[in-house]
């Protein structure tokens, strides 16, 4: 029990001939279900399946505008096991606006009675996997992000919720099938909005791009009017910068998505496509005005608010250093100023400041760069301390070194040697004795007179013995 197939598909295939699918024809369910096979579609047609997954189909033919469409068609209501199928959904459609912003719409089956509680169920399909499917509802349309570096594939079906004697319809589906060489397209994008001022961008070449690849980066958000395309770019040491102005009122909270795109120069370089929270890449500026002042035993840390901020959207953290050490106390505050008390006032102090955005405000987890550091007070220079520990003990040792030299010398002029006459003698003999050899092998006439000196000597020391031998004997 199946009605026949209509649209303009159809229409078109009539007249262009047996064998020949046209532009938009759409594949309709299996012969098991009652419906006579349609030949292959071709590259760019749309397909309906009754089976969860699909083929590719048509590409895009543009990066900014483009879209494919299914014409008008009316598929039969066969039956399965004694269930009614319901019809796919007609028209579906696609179009790439904004740069990578993807809207696809499509309209209700035809045929279908009024009684009929319509609902539709999409999908989408990332290089073959569900990626993102939305359940049950009466749209008729769907907005998502674009992904021009992958195999993306659309579908959708209709069920008539209040008829339980009918199944689903099946899926209706095309693809956007990516351009480029794989490989090339621009990788590890990242961004970050600085101070609600300016958002910078970097990324690097694809692995398979040329080394004189360049690329391009467009952005766009609700507000503009049209995409826009960021000119103040560099490259440094292979890393891709680009640079543009980004900002809202002061008192807006809540911020747009903001659509990214990135080409190549030829179409061999596929482009990328991204979508970004700015409200997640929020660094703030580094505060400035940083000024110290010391009361008492107390020291007051202020410095400048930002702004660019919303009030109270933005905490702080000081950093308070003893002496030139690296490490230090962090202390938190709500407002731009701290007080520190129970200070040294002998020591030297050291503070440097940064700012991090509220999660209340901003979903970031970025903070400002630290402040220019600044100093107060004066610390005790360590240097002489060690000088005076060095110098001390070698003055010390050194001047006990020569007091006891001086003494040695001093005591000897005091109190000085008696001679031992025993050694006196002796030196004399050897002398003599030394001096009688020389003499007698220079001169040996003289050697007879050196005899007689001896002999005389010899008596003398006879006689100085007797004599004090006699003395002691009498002192007995």
């Amino acid at each position: 029990m199946c009605g026949s197939t209509e649209g303009t598909g159809q229409a078109a295939g009539q007249r262009s001939g047996a064998g020949v699918i046209p532009a938009g024809a759409v594949r309709a369910p299996p012969a098991s279900r009652g419906v006579p096979a349609v030949p292959r579609l071709q590259r760019g047609q749309v397909r309906a399946r009754g089976g969860t997954d699909g083929s590719s189909g048509g590409e895009p033919s543009d990066l900014i505008v483009f879209s494919n469409r299914i014409d008008s068609v009316k598929l039969c209501a066969g039956h399965a096991g004694g269930a009614k199928v319901l019809p796919s959904p007609s028209n579906l459609n696609y179009s790439l606006t904004h740069i990578c912003t993807l809207t696809w719409t499509w309209n209700p089956p035809e045929n279908i009675s009024s009684s009929c509680n319509l609902e539709y169920s999409s999908d989408i399909v990332i290089n073959g996997v569900p990626e993102d499917r939305r359940e049950w509802s009466k749209s008729r349309f769907r907005v998502t992000d674009a992904h021009l570096n992958e195999e993306m594939r659309l579908r959708v079906r209709s069920e008539c919720k209040n008829d339980n004697t009918s199944e689903p319809s099946p899926w209706v589906e095309t693809s956007l099938l990516p351009k480029g060489i794989p490989g090339t397209a621009a990788v590890d994008l990242g961004c970050v909005w600085h101070n609600l001022e300016y958002m910078a961008c970097t990324w690097h070449r694809g692995e398979n791009a040329s080394s004189d690849t360049n690329y391009t980066l467009f952005y766009w958000f609700d507000g503009l009017e049209n995409p826009k395309s960021c000119s103040n770019s560099s490259v440094d040491q292979g890393i891709f910068e680009c640079i543009f102005s980004l900002s809202f009122p002061k008192d807006r909270r809540t911020y747009p998505a903001i659509s990214i795109l990135i080409r190549g120069d030829s179409e061999e370089v596929r482009p990328v496509c991204a979508s970004i929270n700015p409200s997640t890449l929020v660094k703030p500026a580094t505060p400035r005005q940083l000024t110290l002042s010391k009361i008492s035993d107390r020291i007051d840390v202020e410095w400048s608010e930002s702004e660019t901020f919303p009030k109270s959207c933005l905490h702080y953290e000081v950093k308070c250093c003893n002496g030139d050490l690296d490490t230090g106390q962090i202390i938190a505050s709500e407002r731009n100023s701290v007080s520190i008390a129970g200070i040294d006032a002998n020591s030297k102090y050291s503070f440097r400041v940064r700012a991090k955005p509220k999660r209340e405000c901003y979903n970031s987890h970025l903070q400002s760069d630290w402040s220019e550091e600044k100093s107060i007070g004066e610390k005790r220079d360590s240097t002489i301390y060690f000088v005076l520990i060095i110098t001390i003990p070698l003055i010390v040792t050194v001047s006990t070194i020569i007091l006891l030299v001086y003494l040695k010398r001093l005591k000897i002029l005091i109190l000085p040697p008696i001679p031992d006459p025993r050694e006196i003698l002796k030196r004399m003999f050897g002398e003599q004795n030394e001096d009688s050899q020389s003499s007698a092998k220079d001169d040996p006439m003289n050697a007879f007179d050196r005899l007689i000196i001896e002999e005389e000597i010899h008596s003398l020391i006879l006689t100085e013995t007797s004599e004090s031998t006699n003395a002691e004997k009498e002192n007995r």
